[in-house]
């Protein structure tokens, strides 16, 4: 099948989001493999690890992929298009094949936080008190972010 097949007209790089893919798989394999190797536990975290390391994926997600001052990440695979409000733009992937399959990873914090995650879990498995830290500060910022909004918002309406 190739790029017309799937879908005429537009671009649709399907080798580069696999080569994505795959990258994240053997990575993620990679740092499983090399645990098992060092005899490192694979425990499943406890719920409040996973709460606190959601609300910390969402926040590091949004960070990458939407924050103005992580722009100069995305600029060599994205378009800037507009202020997205609070501190956020709104960019467009640039490019074609590899490059545009990386500008639009990089604008979708859907698409980031399962590379996050799987940043958290391999930190869980080599580093678990600095994980843990770590994920409770960028969740204490992500409540933050929501305590602000709401006196933004009861600011505006009083």
């Amino acid at each position: 099948m190739t790029d017309d097949d799937y879908a005429p007209g537009e671009e649709r790089p399907l080798a580069a989001y696999a080569l994505l893919s795959g990258t994240f798989f053997a990575g993620l394999g990679a740092a499983l493999a090399a645990a098992k190797a060092r005899g490192r536990p694979l425990d499943r975290p406890g719920l409040a690890d996973i709460l606190v390391t959601g609300l910390a994926t969402q926040k590091v997600s949004r960070l990458l992929t939407k924050d103005k001052v992580t722009s100069f990440l995305r600029a060599p695979f994205t378009r800037y298009q507009e202020p997205a409000g609070h501190g956020e733009l709104e960019e467009a992937a640039r490019g074609t094949g590899v490059q545009y399959a990386i500008g639009e990873l990089l604008v979708c914090p859907y698409c980031v936080a399962q590379w996050v995650a799987g940043g958290f879990a391999v930190g869980w498995i080599f580093a678990p008190q600095a994980t843990r830290l770590l994920s409770a500060m960028w969740a204490a910022e992500a409540v933050a972010d929501g305590v602000q909004l709401a006196y933004s918002a009861g600011h505006q309406a009083g």
